[in-house]
């Protein structure tokens, strides 16, 4: 497999329960539980059904279920509608649809240095 190409190659599946660190150069997605440090190279997906309780570092971050934990995200973040977010969040763009349920504190930052 070339390591230039970008995609999803690593899935937390619905069911799933996984502890520990997870260090990614391409983007995840989680649809079980997590617990632990997440870094990833490109996007972060946490699906609709997942719990994550984390603190974690990509380039851009899509919230659809519960989040605990810190975010610092290289370029944005998006709470979809019912995902649920508890901590802090540094990122140059961020987004929260209506439903969405935040609570924490944020930093908008436009520099890349800012931020990680």
């Amino acid at each position: 497999m070339d390591k230039s190409s970008k995609g999803l190659y690593t899935i937390i599946g619905e069911g799933s329960s996984f502890e520990g660190k997870v260090s990614v150069p391409h983007s995840i997605r989680i649809d079980g539980s997590f617990k632990g440090e997440i870094e990833v190279e490109d996007v972060l997906t946490i699906g609709s059904n997942a719990v994550v309780e984390a603190n974690v570092i990509a380039r851009s971050i899509v919230v659809g279920g519960t989040f605990v934990g810190n975010m610092i995200a290289t370029e944005r973040i998006e709470m979809n509608a019912n995902s649920s977010v508890t901590g802090d969040l540094t990122t140059k763009d961020l987004i929260i649809d209506d439903g969405a349920y935040f609570e924490g504190r944020s930093l908008k930052s436009n520099k890349k240095q800012d931020i990680i």
